[in-house]
């Protein structure tokens, strides 16, 4: 039989009771603060909704209270650039690393956002839809994968890659690129599939072949009627004469606004380039330990972007692991610091982790509930076990390119499997503790988040914490 936490005093209660005077409920951070929702106010955010990120007003809090003056902010899970476009807007210099496609092309037209003209845009709209209809030939620039085969109606698909053989044609890359994202963002509006928490949901419309309850999601748009509304509001946004956020982050107000730096890639790889102690603030959110799987949730984008199958599954495989088809890295990562010179990190990072008695337990106990098959997925125990061991490595990384007395602030939700609760917050601030870092405060959000509800049958609606915590290099 195996005990939880609650019955007797174990490994995670006594990390828990050797930081519970960090934990603090923060009655001014709700989950619409921390998480995306709050930045519905701004245009980029109402245009494409990445639901995987927090709030520019989250990043602006933290860097103006913690820090006198700008200085240069890092974000190794980058996502769609809100760490990065809230600093610049306050005056730092703005770093950010970022695999997945989906949030550099998203970060690639905030970019090109700043310099747009547009009155030639407005022009270009203008007379866009008479242009793709004198189009004799065009191009299929959609290659299905096998997740996202049939995801449209014919007319759509067709529809879509006229416009895009049109996008391709245009001069100004600017303006390329902001109507590409305008049939970007309106991706899952017009075809039969729905993001649902780690996969996508198919409309019974579809030629698929589904098992279970027929799914109606309800109206599917035209091609030509999902982008003419997006194209009218986002050209809405740019109008100087709309009172709205998006001209205001454009105005200096005195700051200058430094250029914003992109790093396409793995954080496990790019941040051991940064020199040492080159940073005043990280400011970060990685994936979640909760099974998501981005590579699915957005496989209709990553195709958009001209993704194939090898290119997602390398994706998948490169990504934190954050999903039961994500392999171990250990043996990877050996190579990769052999390879840069740094063995003994690779050493004393392995040291920390495996002396982590609450991760030990943890480990402990999901290997012997995958015995009993009280795990839902076999790979869960294997999933949580490297998804620890790569943050700490991040966590070494992030701590090594912080200065002496800078920040860290990192989002983070607690999990449950088997009905263990994971306490994510601890043990990564315990590896951030023994990396430099001290733990000033692990802020608590005042509603936590409930348990799947297969897993509420089984062990009763239970709260895990919702956390932002703060770090600051020793």
């Amino acid at each position: 039989m195996i005990k939880s936490a609650e019955t007797f005093p174990s490994e995670r209660q006594i990390l828990f009771d050797r930081l519970a005077d960090k934990l603090e409920t923060a009655y001014n951070l709700s989950r619409k603060v921390v998480s995306f929702q709050a930045n519905k106010d701004e245009p980029i955010y109402r245009w494409f909704k990445y639901k995987e990120g927090f709030s520019s007003a989250l990043v602006k809090y933290f860097l103006s209270e913690y820090s006198p003056k700008p200085g240069k902010v890092l974000d190794p899970f980058a996502g769609a650039g809100t760490t990065l476009f809230a600093g610049q807007e306050i005056g730092w210099e703005a770093h950010g690393i970022e695999l997945l496609p989906v949030g550099s092309f998203v970060m690639e037209t905030r970019e090109a956002l700043n310099k747009i003209d547009t009155i030639k845009l407005k022009a270009t709209i203008k007379t866009l839809w008479a242009d793709i209809a004198k189009l004799e030939k065009y191009h299929n620039h959609i290659a299905h994968i096998s997740i996202t085969k049939d995801a449209f109606p014919e007319e759509t698909e067709i529809s879509l890659n006229k416009y895009l053989t049109y996008c391709s044609k245009l001069k100004d890359k600017r303006i390329q690129t902001l109507l590409k994202f305008a049939a970007f963002s309106v991706l899952e509006e017009i075809s039969y599939t729905r993001k649902d928490g780690q996969y996508l949901r198919w409309d019974y419309r579809s030629k698929r072949d589904l098992s279970g309850k027929p799914f109606d999601k309800g109206k599917i748009l035209s091609f030509e009627e999902a982008v003419k509304t997006k194209l009218q509001n986002i050209v809405q946004d740019l109008s100087p004469t709309q009172n709205t956020s998006l001209f205001e982050q454009f105005e200096t107000n005195g700051i200058e606004k430094l250029p914003v730096n992109i790093l396409s890639g793995s954080c496990l790889e790019e941040l051991p380039k940064f020199k040492s102690n080159s940073f005043d603030f990280v400011v970060t959110s990685p994936p979640y330990c909760n099974r998501y799987d981005y590579t699915r949730t957005y496989a209709l984008e990553l195709v958009f972007l001209g993704n194939n199958n090898d290119q997602v599954r390398n994706l998948r495989q490169s990504m934190l692991s954050c999903t039961v088809e994500n392999k171990e890295k250990i043996d990877y990562l050996k190579q990769f610091y052999t390879s840069i010179g740094q063995e003994k990190s690779f050493e004393n990072i392995l040291n920390v982790y495996n002396n982590s008695s609450a991760m030990t337990e943890v480990n402990s106990i999901l290997d012997e509930l995958n015995k009993l098959e009280k795990l839902n997925n076999s790979n869960i125990a294997r999933m949580v076990k490297n998804y620890f061991f790569e943050m700490c490595f991040v966590i070494f990384e992030m701590a090594r390119v912080t200065k002496s007395g800078g920040y860290c602030v990192m989002v983070n939700d607690n999990v449950r499997y088997g009905g263990e609760e994971i306490p994510v917050d601890l043990i990564l601030s315990e590896f951030a503790d023994n990396f430099g870092y001290n733990i000033n405060k692990i802020f608590v959000l005042p509603k936590g988040k409930g348990n799947s509800s297969q897993q509420m049958g089984s062990y009763g609606r239970t709260e895990v914490r919702k956390c932002v915590y703060l770090w600051q290099k020793r």
